[in-house]
């Protein structure tokens, strides 16, 4: 027997087999959810990017050929070329590895805007929708204060108000961020208040907290996470803006949109400065924009 007819049989026999134990019914919906996303090519490339881009960000002393800070006037404005892959900048700091650090500032404060974010709109969106009444009002009016202003402008007022700084930085775009995803947690939690297992927890004496943290929330988790996923692109390209405009990461720290403002002046003459900065976080946004989609396809039964 081939390996390949081996592989289709083991496929065939998870996908029809008929599992008793709880953990070898979760493995079979895992490899059926995988199965779903792995035909989806696209949101696949995007996860591959996705990985390698964090393997490279976590390996960036081994990674980068150079050190990302040391400074040699003879050798700037260099092309690229076999010992600099990209170039080097006007101090003759070698591009292509502050391009491998400047990956962990931009993973840094994606994810990290992510884990601010996410609890936030899960406690105001559920708690406006399951509460109603006032809460409801109070909540939801404050939050389309929030939204009444573009995100990026919003962004940098509170940046500009803050300081620069990526710490900063951070906590800018988390307060321009967290108002979507509390109204879509809002929206998801008047469709499940009247359920019956809702209903039956409460005749229970079940508390308002206990059936929002036990029920309430993990209905609400797939759509939060596609969501927070999708937002991933426009974190990096809102922290690229306030790098480009000196409010996010302060020099000598590498940040790809700092890079790209830096290699401005010298566009027609070394264009490499900009161009692989900003194609860097083309391509990074793109792939957290194909990886969201491919999610929405497995875990919003709404969208399938």
């Amino acid at each position: 027997m081939s390996v390949t007819h081996k592989s289709h049989g083991l496929r065939d026999w998870l996908l029809n087999e008929d599992f008793s134990s709880p953990a070898q019914a979760r493995a079979h919906q895992a490899y059926v959810t995988w199965l779903r996303f792995s035909a989806n090519p696209l949101a696949l490339g995007g996860l591959v990017f996705v990985i390698l881009l964090t393997l490279a960000a976590w390996l960036a002393p081994f990674v980068a050929t150079h050190d990302p800070l040391q400074q040699d006037l003879a050798w700037a404005l260099l092309p690229p070329s076999g010992q600099n892959w990209f170039g080097t900048d006007e101090l003759g700091r070698d591009v292509y590895s502050r391009l491998v650090w400047g990956a962990r500032t931009t993973l840094y404060i994606a994810i990290l805007v992510t884990v601010i974010v996410g609890p936030i709109g899960f406690v105001i969106g559920a708690a406006a929708g399951y509460v109603g009444g006032w809460a409801d009002t109070v909540l939801m009016r404050i939050t389309d204060i929030f939204l009444a202003f573009p995100s990026l402008v919003l962004a940098l007022a509170f940046s500009a108000a803050l300081g620069p700084g990526i710490e900063n930085a951070v906590i800018a775009i988390a307060l321009t961020v967290w108002p979507p995803v509390a109204r879509l947690v809002r929206a998801e939690t008047l469709t499940f208040r009247k359920a019956d297992f809702v209903v039956a927890a409460e005749l229970q004496g079940a508390g308002v907290l206990r059936i929002m943290f036990r029920y309430i929330v993990p209905l609400c988790a797939p759509s939060v996470v596609i969501r927070l996923t999708l937002n991933m692109a426009s974190i990096i390209l809102t922290a690229a803006g306030l790098g480009f405009l000196g409010l996010g990461a302060q020099p000598p720290s590498p940040e790809w949109g700092a890079m790209a403002a830096q290699g401005r002046q010298y566009l027609l003459d070394a264009w490499w400065l900009t161009a692989i900065p900003g194609m860097a976080i083309l391509l990074v946004s793109l792939a957290f924009n194909l990886l969201g989609d491919g999610l929405r396809d497995i875990l919003d039964p709404k969208h399938a």
